[in-house]
């Protein structure tokens, strides 16, 4: 082949791969992506098969120290639509839902829309925990509805907002199976003390009293001083407090601490408190976790207990 025909092949070559070049399609979006495990079952059920859900945190960690690959954060800033909790929640990956920002993806931060609460105690602080008040859940869903419609291109609709009115209608029927579970509840028994500040949306709702928390925190990266514990045993002690109920995916050994320093008979009990659990743990659904809770916290808090 001589020089010449090498030439003219070379630059139809050329021109080919420029044509193919400027006729791609541009890159397609990957869905929607969502940080936590709570939020990610949510968003599926509202979802359906129709739009991709992706969820980054795995099942039993903590949203507070968890972290994510680069390929994840790649997933972020292509994605249709990024569900986030916000409020501080998700400590560890909250740069990488700015980036998806910056790239022009839309973010949601649910917890931001839902009447937000603040952590009790010293200064002001902002409670990320809505998922613990049902009521929050149900208005979290039509929210998220809205945005699935608004921002995934060929999305259908009506179905969307069918499976959130029949889901939005599980949320509320627990939220009133809730309330007849806690009213079996003596109302001088209805005081809670966890690892950290989880439980203040709950208690809100169904007239708890948060005595305090071994974590004086709303986050778990936070540690207790030797004073924090000596208070809070102390309050324990004067609410007459016989159960301390510790996050289940984290170690409880600062709540047998607590109840050590107490001086008195304290059961831990765990909660599904901030991470839905592997299928068949007990907590694998938004709403099989609260059942669980509730199941939980009416048993150790009951009238059938000393």
């Amino acid at each position: 082949m001589n020089r010449t025909i090498t030439r003219a092949l070379l630059a139809v070559i050329a021109l080919l791969l420029s044509a193919t070049a400027c006729t791609a399609a541009p890159q397609q979006r990957a869905g929607v992506v969502v940080t936590t495990n709570i939020l990610g079952d949510i968003t599926r059920q509202i979802a359906g098969e129709q739009v991709p859900v992706s969820v980054l945190m795995p099942p039993g960690a903590d949203p507070h120290s968890f972290g994510i690959s680069a390929q994840q954060a790649a997933e972020l800033e292509q994605a249709d639509l990024v569900v986030h909790n916000g409020l501080g929640l998700e400590e560890g990956v909250q740069r990488n839902v700015q980036a998806a920002r910056a790239e022009d993806v839309p973010t949601f931060a649910v917890a931001e829309h839902v009447d937000p609460l603040e952590i009790a105690g010293p200064g002001s602080q902002p409670d990320p925990h809505f998922w613990t008040d049902p009521s929050r859940v149900a208005k979290a869903v039509d929210l998220l509805a809205d945005q699935l419609v608004a921002h995934v291109d060929g999305v259908d609709a009506a179905a969307v907002k069918t499976r959130a009115a029949q889901y939005k209608g599980e949320v509320l029927a627990l939220e009133t199976e809730m309330q007849r579970r806690f009213d079996q509840i003596p109302p001088e028994r209805r005081k809670l003390v966890t690892n950290h500040h989880v439980f203040g949306y709950l208690a809100q709702r169904y007239d708890f009293e948060v005595i305090g928390a071994v974590i004086p925190s709303g986050t778990t990266l936070a540690s207790p001083s030797a004073s924090d514990l000596s208070s809070l045993a102390d309050a324990v002690r004067r609410a007459g407090v016989r159960t301390i109920f510790a996050d289940s995916s984290q170690p409880d050994r600062l709540a047998r601490v607590l109840a050590e320093q107490a001086g008195l008979d304290v059961r831990v009990t765990p909660l599904f408190s901030e991470s839905l659990s592997e299928p068949g743990g007990g907590a694998a659904t938004y709403l099989e976790m609260t059942r669980a809770n509730t199941e939980a916290i009416t048993s150790g808090l009951g009238a059938g207990n000393p």
